[in-house]
Parts: C-alpha cells; structure tokens; sequence
C-alpha cells in the first residue's frame, strides 16, 4: 500500500454493534435488490452488446468486490447505463478481447487515483460537465434501444448517433406491432406499478413476468416476439471459469483513452451514488477506498466474462429504501443474483428483448434531468454553453471525445472562475476599510508612495491583472506597495508577470515593496530568486512596516539629493 492510502473498507468497521435485527434487515435489503438487479444486469449486458449472462456475471463478480472493499456502507455496484454506449463502441472495434483489456487498464487506473488519494478531486467537476455527460447517455441509451422496442429489420445497426438514427428512421416501415405493443406494455407496467408494491416487488420484475407471461400468450396465438434464447441461446448455470483476456499488443495505445473514459464515467457515477447513499443514511463514505474498490472490481470482472462496473444509484436507493445499512446487504444481493443464475437460468431466457429494451428505455428517462435545460438558460452563459457543448458531444461524437472536451472545458471554466475573482487595485484610506489592524484608515501615506492590493488567487489566468498596476500610476510614484495578505497562492505564469512588473518598475526608478505574503508565495518567490532581486528589507510583514521603510527610504533619497545639491 501507498502511504498516502489507508485500506480501511466500510465493511471492518460495521460489526461493532451489529444486532440480528440489522442481519436480517440486510438480508432482506439484499434479496430486493438482487431481484431488482437481475432485469437490469440482463439488460445493460444486451445493451453493451455481449450476452445477458455476462451482465450478471458482472454484477455478481464486481458487486461482491465492491461491497467487501468499498468506502460506502451502502453502495451496491454492477454494469449500469452509463458504460453501454462506450463498451458497445470498443467492442464494435477490437471485439470482446479489447473491451476486458480497457476494463482492466480502467481498473488500474481507478486504484492509481485511489493511491494518490484523488478521490475528493472528482467533486471538482463542474455540474453543467456532469448534466451534459448524465444527459447525452440517456439520450444515447434511448437511441440503442429502439431497434428491439419496434422489432425493425435492421442487419447492421451503426455505433453512431447520427448514422443510427438514419437507420432507424429508414426502416420504421418494418416495425413488428407485436413487438412494439409488448414493449409499450410493459412500459405501462412499470411506470404504472403499484406504489404499495413497489418496495417488495420492483417494477422492473413485474414487467419482466408479466412481458414473460404476455410474449407466451403471444405465441400460442402465432405472435412470437425475440427473446433472450433467441438471439443468445442458453444462460449457463453457473459463472464462467478463470479466462486470461487477450488483445493485439498494437492495440494498447488505442485502447488508453476508452480506458481512460471507463474510469472517469466509474469514478463520476461511483461517487455521485455514493454522497446520494451519504444523505440517505447520514454518513460519510470514504472517496479514495471507495475508488479502489471499483479499481480491483473492474480488474477481476474481465477475468470472467465481465464488464465495466461501477456503483449504481437505483440499486443503491433501493437497498437503503429497503433497509440496507451494511455491506453486508451488498454481498446478499451477490448470492442472491447468483441463486437466481443457478436455478432460474432455464426460464430467464425465455425473456422478451422487448421488455428488456422497455426496462432500459425507462432507466434513461429516469437517469438524465431533463430540466437541466431550462436551468442551464438562467445560469450564466459560459456555464450553458458547456453544458451544451457536453451534451452535444456525448450524443454525437460519443462519450471519448466528449470526456476529453469535458474536462477542458471544465478546466477552462475554472480558471475563469478563479480569474474573475482576483483583483488588483489601488487604495488608500478611504477604500481600504479592512479590519482596524490592517485598515489604511488613520495612517499616514507619504507623499510618492502608491498602494495596491491584491485580492485572490494569482495563476496564469489572471497575470495579466499585475500589469495593470502601470497603467493605474498616473504620475508615477517613488515606491509601490503591493499588499499580498489576500493572496494565498502564485504560480509560476504569474511570478514571471510580477518579475517583469519589477523591472519596468526599476527602470523608471520606482522601488517595489511587498506586505503580508503568505508561506506558499513567499516560498515561490524566495525559490525563484525574485526576493534577493528586490531586497529581503523590502518584503515586510504588514503595512505599518511598509510605510515605515518607506519614509526611511524617502528620507535617506531627500538627505542624499540635498548634500547633492550642497556640493
């Protein structure tokens, strides 16, 4: 281990006080939520474009790994919506082999951040970057999902939005209306399911026996629809054995940035479920344990058939709703989805695709906030348009490329953010109304003596403020004082700027004075060598030295050029 990383997982720490009551309360959370992830797990699998089992495989294997080593009491991880565009596009391309081997680069990289405790910087990302990412997946997720929801006759369906959509709208004359009224059904089954039944009995599984149930009724009458049997064949009973993924070492460097994707979309969805779980149960979970989790579980997934995973926000407001308070519920859920593997396996493959693509239609409509774009229209217009710009990509250009126009923006944005915030200006008495000990107010400033502050940050977005001390002299001065005690943080774009400003300054015989520095700018510039440049004497602690010095310099300049004029 790192010594910047403690392995505390939640689970060590949930057996202080565990009563039989909260056993079986995990138990029951457990089984819930395992019933509710079948459908899912199936449906995300198909979705992805391998085989329904291998969704399970995935819930089961990185689920378990998740709630044994995760940093949320709560979270129950599995494949989820947020990976099916990506993981269908690499294996569209490299083909299964290439998908395990992104998964488990992703996975390396999740347990890297988890390391160097980066856990806490995901919560950085701006929200219109994450709306625009949430948004444009449910968009896509609906897209992938229309071929089997309208039964069409489409052979090769493109990986791409636009493409896809052509597609779909150049074959909707082969709509199968068997097909389609099994999907609207179960549509209505879900969004209309019982509130009272809904605790013990999901939607999503009422939608699955009763399109089960409807697509049999369908066929004695000469109305087959596809199932899971009929494109996949059988479901094995049981979990794949240990299989060592493979992929063309060409391959690798191309691979880097999908993997990349899948452990930022992990990392993004993983926490934001987990600070959701927080607020449900009042408690804390612990971000980098949490991402190494996800890390080991999406290393070990691939090894059995699996796909990326990550923590699910239904799932886990299921378990909680459900009375889930230890992880103990998550490893349930596990067993649970693995009984139903191991003695259900005959009859789950007799499935509707329809009322699959049903679940997952309403899981996107469910996912995305589609009120997003009427809030973003009162924000300010930077924040809109990254927004769009987010949505727009992960719709069109799919989640790589918007992944990597995300963060830039997200970047961007920031920098502008702490850029508008620093200010540099001139002060004297009447503006300067700090506290009393460090007011200008009822001090004297000597005649020739200009003061300005600084108020923020001081990067490369906002150097470009320090010159604007020249242009606000007017008649320039004899000495400036730059008041530095709002100024927690300089970089090296900004200590270039400032450097230049002293020179200008030197050049028109102007001495420069600095007051209050805190120990990272003080450091920075005793590092660089710009205090030995002014003179340490002209670094001083507060403004009463400042203008101290500064009549002591005036005074010595006015008793030099007087003995001058004398002689």
């Amino acid at each position: 281990m790192s010594a910047n990383f403690s392995f505390r997982p939640k689970l060590l720490s949930c057996f202080g006080n565990y009563s039989k009551s909260a056993f079986a309360a995990d138990i029951f959370a457990g089984i819930s939520v395992g019933v509710l992830a079948l459908p899912l797990a199936m449906a995300f699998g198909m979705a992805s474009g391998v085989s329904p089992a291998q969704g399970i495989y995935t819930a089961i294997v990185a689920g378990l790994i998740i709630s044994l080593f995760g940093g949320s009491k709560v979270q129950i991880g599995g494949p989820t919506g947020a990976f099916i565009v990506i993981v269908a596009g690499i294996i569209g391309q490299y083909g299964y082999g290439g998908l395990a081997v992104a998964t488990i680069m992703a996975g390396i990289i999740l347990v890297a951040m988890a390391l160097t405790k980066m856990g806490g910087a995901i919560r950085y990302i701006p929200r219109p970057v994450v709306l625009g990412f949430t948004n444009g997946i449910a968009v896509l997720i609906m897209s992938t999902q229309f071929k089997d929801f309208l039964g069409l006759d489409i052979q090769n369906q493109p990986d791409d939005f636009i493409p896809k959509m052509s597609a779909i709208f150049s074959n909707i004359a082969t709509i199968d209306l068997p097909t389609f009224l099994l999907g609207a059904f179960c549509v209505c089954v879900i969004v209309f399911w019982p509130k009272p039944w809904r605790r013990r009995v999901p939607g999503p599984i009422g939608a699955i026996f009763a399109g089960t149930l409807a697509a049999l009724a369908m066929a004695h009458f000469g109305f087959g629809v596809e199932t899971i049997h009929s494109r996949f064949g059988d479901i094995p009973r049981s979990l794949p054995s240990f299989t060592m993924p493979s992929v063309a070492f060409s391959d690798l460097k191309n691979l880097l940035m999908p993997a990349v994707t899948i452990a930022i979309l992990a990392a993004i969805e993983s926490l934001l479920s987990a600070v959701v779980a927080d607020g449900m149960i009042d408690d804390k979970h612990d971000s980098n344990q949490e991402l190494f989790a996800q890390g080991l579980a999406n290393i070990a997934a691939p090894f059995f058939m699996g796909i990326p995973a990550t923590g699910a926000i239904a799932r886990t407001a299921t378990n909680v709703k459900n009375g889930g308070r230890t992880p103990v519920a998550g490893v349930v859920h596990c067993v649970t989805l693995f009984a139903i593997l191991f003695f259900a396996a005959p009859y789950a493959q007799y499935i509707p695709l329809a009322t699959l693509s049903a679940v997952l239609l309403v899981v996107a409509v469910n996912m995305a906030d589609w009120s997003a774009f009427t809030q973003m229209r009162r924000l300010p217009r930077s924040d809109d348009a990254v927004f769009l710009c987010t949505f727009l990509l992960t719709v069109v250009f799919g989640l790589t490329l918007a992944i990597e126009v995300g963060m830039v923006l997200a970047a961007m944005l920031f920098i502008r953010r702490v850029s508008e915030t620093t200010q540099v200006m001139k002060v004297d008495r009447k503006l300067e109304t700090d506290l009393s000990k460090y007011s200008l107010e009822g001090k004297d400033i000597p005649e020739g003596v200009m003061v300005f502050r600084i108020f923020g940050v001081l990067m490369f977005g906002a150097a470009d403020k320090l010159e604007s001390i020249l242009s606000s002299m007017g008649e320039a001065p004899k000495i400036v004082i730059l008041r530095m005690r709002t100024v927690l943080a300089i970089d090296a774009t900004a200590l270039s700027v400032l450097d230049g400003l002293y020179e200008k300054m030197k050049d028109k015989g102007i001495r420069l004075m600095i007051t209050g520095a805190h120990s990272q700018p003080l450091h920075m510039m005793q590092k660089s060598g710009f205090l030995d440049k002014i003179g340490e004497d002209f670094v001083l602690e507060n403004i009463d030295a400042a203008l101290d010095k500064s009549r002591e310099v005036l005074s010595a300049e006015y008793a030099g050029q007087k003995k001058s004029a004398a002689n």
